[in-house]
């Protein structure tokens, strides 16, 4: 409960710094995190294909 807690208090900071944040720079922040994710989902979407799991 106190992680769910701690997780909101985190994203109202995060929403509040973006809402003042300039357009431009909410976009590219978005869009670097939205490449950084997609490589990860790439990255470990490949790595299972080569490593099966033991289970």
């Amino acid at each position: 409960m106190l992680f769910l807690v701690a997780a909101l208090m985190l994203l109202g900071v995060v929403l509040g710094t973006v809402a003042h944040a300039p357009l431009t720079f909410t976009a590219v922040a978005a869009a670097v995190i939205a490449v950084w994710l997609g490589v990860f989902a790439i990255r470990e979407r490949h790595g299972r294909r080569r490593h099966p799991s033991a289970h």
